[in-house]
């Protein structure tokens, strides 16, 4: 696909920010819709469809933490990508932002061309493939073509990256992938995440599928046994 193929909502209420994200990224030919609050964000993200959202923190009223959650809550939205693009670096708003189901943790200031670099590394992330969409592990069903997990006859609502974690562990069970791998087939090498990424993925993912079927291997990595 090319840029102008891909729909971006960019969401900050500095209307500095606005004007100069939203400037580079027209000129490299994306779609681009702001908004400056919360409130006005989740209605342009249902309207528009963005297959990626970028959004600030610190925003008056609904913050971005929020804004993040209630969009992972809406089913119509399920799909699309959200990076926070924040000048909060702290590893706690870190941690809540990939809590509520954000994708990538943008600190700024950011040189456009890192950013843009960022964003193409996410847009090209597709999941993990495989020749069979349909993995059944016990009372685990994972649907790669429809993205739907369903766990002991139950749906489950997963962000995209606890999809992709839980899909390329599930690909070969018993296997232990180290951390190095998951990050790099995950999030890829040229988006920078910390090791607590990994941490707090595979901590949500337990909260929802239990704690027996995803195991850590310390000093290494996690495996999945069914």
């Amino acid at each position: 696909m090319k840029n102008s193929d891909y729909t971006v909502l960019l969401v900050d209420d500095e209307p500095d920010i606005l004007e100069f994200v939203g400037y580079n990224l027209r000129k490299e030919n994306y779609q681009v819709h702001t908004a400056s609050n919360g409130e006005e964000a989740l209605q342009k993200a249902r309207e528009y469809r963005p297959h990626l959202i970028l959004l600030d923190v610190m925003m008056p009223g609904m913050d971005g933490i929020e804004t993040c959650d209630q969009i992972r809550k809406s089913p119509d939205l399920e799909n699309v990508l959200i990076a926070f693009l924040t000048a909060r670096g702290e590893d706690y708003s870190q941690v809540a932002g990939f809590d509520a189901g954000a994708d990538d943790y943008i600190t700024k200031p950011i040189k456009p061309k890192v950013l843009l670099s960022r964003m193409k590394a996410l847009l090209r992330r597709q999941g993990p493939s495989s020749n069979n969409s349909l993995q059944e592990l016990g009372d685990l069903t994972i649907d790669l073509d429809k993205y739907q997990i369903h766990y002991q006859n139950k749906h489950l609502d997963l962000p995209r990256k606890e999809f992709e974690l839980l899909a390329l562990l599930t690909s070969r069970p018993g296997k232990v992938f180290h951390r190095d791998e998951i990050l790099d087939k995950i999030w890829g090498n040229d988006v920078v995440v910390g090791g607590r990424t990994i941490d707090v993925h595979v901590r949500k993912l337990r909260e929802k599928i239990g704690s027996t079927h995803i195991k850590t291997v310390k000093g290494v990595g996690y495996k999945f046994e069914a």
